[in-house]
């Protein structure tokens, strides 16, 4: 058909037309346009089959649209990806990796998993070398070590990806005597002729089923996947962050197996965000990698990057930005520290600002270590962790126990400072006249005292009080910070305005005593007293007793109807001005809500 208003939209352009189905197409509709979709686009293969060659236009560059990787990362539907190089010895030999598989021209654009296998079948030194008795076991200690210290604590998961189905094999076995067996798990596709070795971790599609599911799940074995064709495409697990990759490839089976690690991973729950994918190379892949990678391959030098530069970047921030932070201790945490951190950090901006490049650092440290590039930094970082660790006790009205710090950063700060400095803010007493006498004695500074009485007052009111009095001192309290935090009040009016408020409270406890009233009793009298309703003391009874003959009140809408009625009209016998009844009520009624026991 010579048509020339014909347009053809082929999908998987990088390979679709590679053989005689793309002769006999374009020969079929010689003047149609051809449109070709791929996240692939391979630009140097062999025999003329290069996807810019079949599906070039006018752009210089041969793309009609083009969204790459950094298009995809800026947007945060993927993650870079940063590399590490395995230790030379167990590196394939740079000649036999060039001579049997990079330089090999059938090589060269490799579409699927299926042509890179029968490829490496004829590459029998490499896979002798790689399938090594004695190199498996050393790659799978090495694994484990590296699992356990640089991936396990960040709580995420691994793939390690073997040359061939036999290799998988071996390195379950392998790496079952450094990790529990429960750990990892092996997943590829059997046949009936298979070996005994081979037939030894076949899966029923039930079993397989299920070890994919846990594998996307924090809390669930197994945390490795053992693999090498099965799951390298297509499969998609957000907790997956670590590929141990000891198989060669290269152009669109290197980068759509390397694409598994860097899909986005967030939860709140557990303060984790997936800061990039990693891959740690067994083959030496990633020493090659203008080799490997056939296309684009500027763009991808550009987003896959080496695992140095992390070390670089930590390096940066703790030479050019901690220090600003690390000048604010003067004497190994005393009180004087302590109460100049909490000075500092007054304003939110500001403690906004240090807990982001906080934690920039800390997730740096937390990837790089162990490593022996860390030691000059130990100290100043410990310093930095236990100054975060102040200022986010002292701000953070709730502070998540087992997600405080990174588990290797926890454990710094616990050996380095944490047994020996005394956590000033964690002071939580009954306030009574006794408390105000010995929180004006203290030795320790005024925006210390501040915090302190702040988060005391919220704990009580928060944790243990059915007393509507300390719900109304919290929000007082909340305002005070809030001024104290803004600047808008000296450190000094802050804390002499707390204790103000705390001294009245006695005052008022004191009065309720006096009268023998319960805590809503008295706090309704003097809400009516306040808004100058006749016979306040009547009217409080009355409330009282509406409230204990409404006990589910909480859980029955019913109840608080009609208890918000009988509320409402015991006030409105005495003031006959409904719209200040209504407002008084809805105030009664919102702060009483959220005191436990009445």
């Amino acid at each position: 058909n010579t048509r020339s208003n014909i347009y053809v939209l082929i999908d998987e352009a990088h390979r679709t037309t590679g053989g005689d189905l793309g002769n006999f197409l374009m020969a079929g509709l010689p003047n149609a346009t051809f449109i070709g979709f791929t996240g692939t686009p391979v630009d140097k293969t062999a025999y003329g089959r290069g996807t810019f060659k079949t599906f070039g236009c006018e752009d210089d560059k041969g793309y009609l649209h083009k969204y790459s990787i950094a298009d995809s990362i800026e947007d945060g539907t993927t993650l870079p990806l940063y590399y590490q190089l395995a230790p030379n010895e167990m590196l394939v030999p740079h000649e036999t990796l060039d001579k049997e598989f990079l330089s090999l021209a059938e090589a060269e654009g490799v579409a699927d998993i299926e042509e890179l296998n029968k490829i490496l079948e004829r590459a029998v030194n490499l896979k002798n070398f790689l399938k090594g008795k004695e190199r498996i076991r050393k790659v799978a200690e090495f694994v484990a070590k590296h699992y356990r210290e640089n991936v396990e604590p960040l709580g995420y998961k691994a793939f390690l990806v073997g040359v061939d189905r036999e290799a998988c094999a071996h390195y379950k076995h392998a790496l079952d005597q450094f990790l529990p067996p429960e750990y990892s798990e092996v997943v590829y596709t059997g046949n009936n002729n298979d070996s005994a070795l081979l037939k030894e971790f076949h899966l029923d599609p039930k079993k397989e089923r299920q070890i994919r599911k846990s594998f996307g799940k924090l809390d669930q074995q197994p945390k490795i996947l053992i693999v090498t064709e099965k799951l390298l495409t297509g499969f998609d697990a957000p907790v997956l962050y670590a590929m141990y990759l000891d198989k060669p490839m290269r152009d669109h089976t290197l980068l759509q197996a390397i694409a598994r690690v860097n899909r986005p991973y967030e939860n709140e729950a557990q303060e984790m965000v997936k800061p990039h994918g990693f891959v740690l190379d067994f083959v030496g892949i990633f020493d090659k990698l203008e080799k490997a990678l056939a296309f684009d391959s500027d763009e991808v030098n550009a987003i896959v990057k080496d695992l140095k530069l992390l070390k670089v970047l930590f390096q940066h921030k703790m030479e050019q930005i901690a220090p600003e932070y690390l000048g604010l201790i003067e004497q190994n945490f005393n009180d004087k520290d302590v109460d100049n951190l909490i000075e500092h950090f007054r304003e939110p901006e500001r403690r906004k600002a240090f807990f982001k490049e906080y934690k920039e650092i800390e997730m740096l440290y937390e990837i790089i270590s162990p490593d022996a590039f860390l030691r000059p930094y130990i100290d100043p970082y410990s310093t930095l962790s236990s100054i975060y660790d102040i200022v986010r006790k002292a701000y953070t009205k709730t502070v998540l126990v087992d997600r405080d710090f990174q588990r290797k950063t926890n454990e710094l700060v616990r050996k380095h400072i944490g047994a020996a400095m005394e956590d000033p803010l964690e002071e939580k007493v009954e306030l009574n006249v006794e408390t105000i006498n010995a929180i004006k004695r203290k030795r320790s500074g005024d925006a210390t005292k501040v915090i302190n009485l702040i988060k005391t007052i919220r704990k009580i009111a928060d944790d243990e009080s059915d007393d509507p009095f300390l719900i109304v001192l919290a929000e007082r309290s909340r305002a005070i910070q809030e001024q104290f935090e803004n600047r808008q009040i000296s450190t000094a009016e802050a804390l002499e305005t707390l204790l103000a408020e705390l001294e009245r409270d006695e005052r008022r406890k004191q009065e309720q005593a006096e009268k023998g009233l319960d805590a809503l009793e008295y706090f309704v009298l003097c809400k009516l007293t306040d808004a100058a309703i006749p016979h306040p003391e009547l009217v409080s009874k009355e409330v009282r007793e509406s409230f204990r003959a409404m006990p589910n009140w909480r859980r029955s809408d019913n109840q608080l109807r009609e208890l918000r009625k009988r509320v409402t009209f015991a006030i409105f016998r005495e003031a006959d001005d409904m719209d200040k009844v209504t407002e008084m009520v809805d105030e009664l009624f919102r702060l009483i809500e959220q005191v436990r026991g009445i």
